[in-house]
């Protein structure tokens, strides 16, 4: 008996040391873009290694050859010839590391001379560049990880008539690569990475941190069934929708985009009206999330449509914020008091003139991604940081306890 018992325990603590050994030293390559992200990412791993931090970072970490480098941000880059072509360079020896690579395929404020002309990188430039990076390893490192917040292509996701699947061709290309793991942050379907079944492909959502941003900024929400509401901007936004509701205990609505199907506007199908389904809405806040807002049409002829059934506040959360057409039209709108903030992350490049506007709150996404990557390297599950249900219940209940405290009254 005594046999079995310590049996168990040297299992037991060959599991620990499988667990808490990384599975090679750490890198972190931030592509021309992400050097902002890339070291509040390097800072909070660099934090948590110096404090000895016991749940990633231990002594055994120290044990592993590169565990004693000043930080965790491998020099990369990509050279232009006069041409506009390049080539990908790494600037030290990345042999037998975990290397992650950090890319935001929408930097358009990342520029380089071509012909004598400047030329704003395009999100193909970019995933050019990424592959360059990945043939510069040339197969050295123990293992490629691929963070790209915003999925390459990801709007081009399936095939409804005689066009390219170019999100399902740039994934198999990676994994052809070598990447071994592929971590992207609310894909616009989730169901591309049927391309790639053998090859790691995790969709993160950032649910909690957005939630934490909106609550940090505006103290005055009455979450609950009478006050609030959850309203999905079109039938491919339910299931992000649903889950706000279900964990905010709310009551959820829908609107339905009726397009014009036979003309195209600037890629895209013209929407001629939206259709609403759902619960009275008169008199609450509305919550109401989505993956892109790329010119932002659609959510301010939505908030007007909100507004045409006597709402309160609108809260448009979205992932990626990126305003292609400018900030003037969602300016008027929050003088006109159709919206009164927009939450976003800080995961992909936003418009300088963010930050001089009072409607916009940015979403620090930088600590969960240096979670995602510290659990990674030590290859550990996931599952507890990808399920945010628990974290959101209780900054729910520490909300309410500030409320309590501050003596606002809501009623």
């Amino acid at each position: 008996m005594e046999g079995a018992k310590d049996l168990d325990r040297i299992v037991e603590d060959w599991s620990k040391d499988l667990t808490n050994v990384p599975i090679g030293p750490l890198g972190i390559i931030a592509m021309p873009g992400c050097e902002e992200i890339g070291k509040k990412i390097n800072n909070w791993l660099m934090q948590w290694r110096d404090l000895n931090n016991c749940e990633f970072f231990d002594t055994e970490y120290f044990t592993v050859p590169g565990g004693d480098r000043d930080d965790f941000l491998i020099k990369a880059y990509c050279p232009r010839f006069g041409t506009g072509e390049s080539k990908g360079m790494i600037k030290e020896s990345v042999r037998g590391y975990d290397i992650y690579i950090i890319v935001d395929v929408t930097a358009y404020n990342i520029t380089y001379k071509m012909y004598d002309m400047v030329v704003p990188m395009s999100p193909d430039d970019h995933y050019s560049d990424l592959k360059r990076i990945i043939a510069a390893i040339a197969g050295k490192a123990k293992r490629v990880n691929v963070i790209m917040p915003f999925l390459y292509e990801s709007r081009q996701h399936r095939r409804t008539t005689r066009e390219s699947l170019d999100c399902a061709l740039a994934l198999q290309e990676l994994e052809n690569m070598g990447v071994t793991n592929i971590l992207t942050f609310d894909a616009h379907d989730p169901r591309v990475q049927n391309a790639i079944p053998l090859c790691g492909f995790e969709n993160v959502m950032p649910t909690y941190q957005m939630l934490k941003a909106l609550l940090r900024d505006v103290k005055d929400l009455r979450i609950n069934k009478e006050s609030m509401a959850v309203v999905a901007p079109d039938e491919g936004a339910v299931p992000r929708n649903i889950f706000y509701s279900s964990v905010l205990s709310l009551d959820m609505g829908m609107f339905y985009k009726r397009r014009d199907y036979t003309s195209i506007i600037d890629g895209r199908n013209p929407i001629v009206a939206h259709e609403y389904l759902g619960p009275d809405l008169e008199g609450k806040d509305i919550i109401v999330a989505d993956d892109i807002l790329s010119s932002g049409d659609s959510i301010l002829d939505l908030a007007k449509e909100l507004k045409k059934r006597k709402v309160n506040r609108i809260f448009p959360i979205v992932t990626f914020a990126f305003f292609t057409s400018g900030l003037e039209a969602f300016q008027e709108a929050y003088e006109q008091g159709l919206i009164t903030k927009v939450i976003s992350s800080n995961m992909t490049y936003r418009n300088p003139g963010l930050k001089d506007v009072k409607w916009f709150v940015e979403a620090d996404i930088s600590k969960y991604m240096a979670y995602l990557i510290a659990t990674l390297n030590h290859d550990r599950s996931l599952n507890k940081l990808l399920n945010p249900y628990n974290r959101i219940k209780g900054l729910l209940d520490r909300y309410s306890a500030e409320q309590a405290a501050s003596g606002i009254r809501l009623v």
